[in-house]
């Protein structure tokens, strides 16, 4: 059964509701183009950039491009730039955060394909799979066989299929916000936040959209670090699986607070 977010219509506007998370480490290159690509489909949506302590022109950018930006006092890495972010729009009171990685590999034309995929799911967080697409998929052998790696154990993990357990390219609703606002991973945050949203009873589902290659800057996972990103990323995920779960931070009572 859907909840009622998902089916009282107020999706529609989901435009108004929403906000862009950006998380930015010296992206200059790229954060710019991204930008303007956001407010040319999407002229409406709230962005914000958080900028992970750049030592480049980062927040210059996006404060000229019309982005309000989160700078962060010193290098948090992915997951304590992103867990600033959705702090932040839930303190706001945004129904919806859409995450796009500022190497712009994220389409902005494809986050329409996310909240279609919430809507006919119910899911609580969306990922956007480039496996499940119709896209050519380009990346190295073993980042592949990394990924290949990373998929078949999370699937077991969260009880179902998970083809892009790397994807930063995100839909999150309001509880989702309010859980990760309380508590979200910091070293392998793509990968550990899809098993812990399942254990703690949220929903998970993927939608098939289109990647690019990055626009700019360099990629932290490289061909000498892939297997070495997904042997750590397991022993992360057993880890996580042998930790008590928080009922305080479970679906069922993060949904009743907000539904007050």
């Amino acid at each position: 059964m859907l909840p009622p977010y998902a089916r009282d219509g107020k999706m529609e506007n989901w435009t108004q509701q929403s906000i862009v998370l950006i998380p930015a480490f010296n992206e200059e290159a790229s954060l710019g183009p991204l930008l303007d690509e956001v407010a040319e489909h999407f002229p409406d949506l709230a962005v914000a950039v958080i900028n992970d302590c750049s030592a480049d022109g980062t927040a210059a950018v996006a404060r000229a491009h019309g982005a309000m930006v989160l700078d962060l006092p010193c290098n948090l890495g992915i997951g304590g730039a992103m867990q600033t972010g959705f702090a932040f729009a839930s303190s706001r009171g945004f129904r919806y955060a859409i995450r796009l990685d500022g190497d712009g590999q994220h389409p902005p034309a494809e986050i329409p394909q996310l909240f279609a995929t919430m809507r006919q799911t119910g899911a609580d967080v969306v990922i956007g799979s480039r496996f499940l697409g119709s896209g050519t998929v380009t990346s190295s052998r073993w980042r592949s066989v990394g990924i290949g790696v990373l998929s078949t154990l999370l699937s077991y993990a969260c009880r179902q299929r998970i083809t892009d357990p790397t994807s930063g390219f995100q839909l999150v609703n309001a509880v989702a916000l309010r859980f990760f606002s309380a508590t979200y991973p910091a070293d392998y945050p793509e990968p550990e936040s899809l098993a812990l949203l399942t254990r703690q009873g949220y929903g998970v589902a993927e939608a098939p959209v289109a990647f690019r290659l990055r626009q700019g800057g360099c990629s932290s996972i490289g061909k000498r670090t892939a297997f070495y990103y997904a042997l750590t990323v397991v022993m992360a995920l057993l880890v996580d699986r042998a930790r008590a779960v928080n009922p305080r931070l479970a679906r069922k009572a993060l949904a009743g607070e907000e539904a007050r």
